[in-house]
């Protein structure tokens, strides 16, 4: 059986790693150095399907190929939200994932109400066809990071269920229960069911 090559429009090691394990076997996913694209490409949507469908036409107008994008946000209930579209970002444009934790540990001191969601959504382009793809995890923000494996807020996240973080967890549990995972595992189905 020859597999389908899809494109991961994602610069992201971890993700990459995340996605191949998780599609191993059914779909062969490039990367984007795997096609040459060393180019930065545009995020700037106001919402999370608005960022992946930006990706990944992207990818779709300028290299050809079927593709996947995702975005993914982190959203504080205390926060209102926040920092959701700018996760990535939150702690300024020169920021790194140690600033951003930093930043919203000072926001949430001292606050009871710990509730959060990870929602990722993954745009899928296959010839002229475009599919969105949402996963969700809901869980609380710890006061302090546990765990060193993951990356982003996942030393600060624990899912709904759990008492470890994502950043505690082996990449198993991870990639089988959280948001990206969701929403991958529904592209996935949608895939390998036609």
């Amino acid at each position: 059986m020859t597999l389908k090559n899809l494109v991961f429009a994602t610069n992201n090691r971890h993700k990459l790693r995340e996605a191949r394990e998780m599609l191993e076997g059914k779909i062969h996913i490039l990367s984007l150095a795997d096609i040459g694209c060393h180019d930065t490409i545009p995020e700037t949507a106001d919402t999370l399907q608005g960022n992946a469908l930006e990706k990944a036409r992207y990818i779709k107008a300028h290299y050809g190929y079927d593709c996947f994008a995702d975005d993914t946000g982190l959203q504080v209930v205390q926060l209102g939200g926040r920092p959701g579209v700018y996760s990535a970002r939150y702690a300024g444009e020169e920021c790194d994932p140690e600033k951003n934790m930093q930043k919203l540990l000072g926001e949430l001191d001292g606050e009871n109400d710990r509730r959060a969601s990870f929602i990722t959504v993954v745009a899928l382009i296959e010839g002229n066809d475009e599919k969105i793809f949402e996963g969700e995890v809901k869980g609380r923000i710890l006061t302090e990071r546990q765990g060193g494996e993951g990356f982003g807020y996942d030393p600060l996240f624990v899912p709904d269920g759990y008492e470890e973080s994502f950043a505690q967890m082996g990449n198993e549990t991870k990639n089988r229960i959280s948001h990206r995972a969701r929403a991958m595992q529904k592209m996935k189905e949608y895939l390998l069911g036609r």
